[in-house]
């Protein structure tokens, strides 16, 4: 992509993976008219002890918020076409349901099926549409996700890497509707397992990095 002029919009740009796509484009120069829809947070712990506004106040970010900003822009967006390109920030979390993460994991499978979507229905326009999927990434996610701390945390990617991973799917000839951007067996596994195994298989792994801290 041509990237001189216009302007991006990246929410949740001020760390984390959100900050790597500012950085990004601040280095190509901002030329694109561009949406990127990365604000979001999740919430570790069993769904019957949540708290009920912290689920919906996810809701509203991870999903409403994508779909309203989806919308306000796309116009614009489609008019910066062959330069104009929205992403929306999932997780790898989407290929499957994920116990003690419920309702993150159903909003983002929500954002990679809409992204999907739309990328059917711009495919006529021009218009570059992606879903990034990251895995776990080292940013600020589980400071908010688990604030005490409880929650063993996997090995983390960069964010630089996963922007990385979503420009260079942007700048295809004929970008894909979505990427995973790291443990791509996941998506593999949802696929190949029956629902019913894959489920219980990823409640054993969140059991196993929920346990208390040695």
């Amino acid at each position: 992509m041509d990237l001189t002029g216009h302007t991006v919009v990246v929410t949740g740009a001020s760390s984390g993976i959100g900050a790597a796509f500012a950085r990004a484009f601040a280095a190509r120069g901002l030329r694109v008219t561009g949406l990127v829809n990365n604000a979001g947070f999740g919430a570790s712990g069993l769904f019957a002890e949540s708290d009920p506004d912290r689920l919906l106040a996810m809701i509203a970010l991870d999903v409403a918020a994508v779909v309203d900003l989806s919308h306000a822009f796309l116009p614009d967006l489609i008019a910066a076409t062959p330069s104009g390109f929205l992403v929306n920030v999932a997780s790898v979390l989407a290929y499957q349901a994920t116990p003690r993460m419920a309702v993150y994991a159903a909003a983002k499978a929500f954002v990679l099926s809409f992204t999907e979507a739309l990328w059917e229905e711009q495919r006529g326009s021009g218009l570059r549409v992606l879903c990034v999927s990251p895995s776990s990434t080292d940013t600020e996610f589980f400071d908010v996700a688990d604030p005490d701390g409880t929650t063993r945390r996997p090995r983390a990617a960069t964010p630089d890497h996963v922007v990385a991973a979503a420009l260079a799917a942007l700048d295809r000839e004929d970008p894909p509707p979505s990427i995973v951007t790291d443990d791509r067996f996941v998506p593999v596994l949802a696929r190949a397992l029956p629902r019913r195994a894959m489920v219980r298989a990823v409640g054993a792994v969140q059991r196993r990095l929920s346990r208390p801290r040695d």
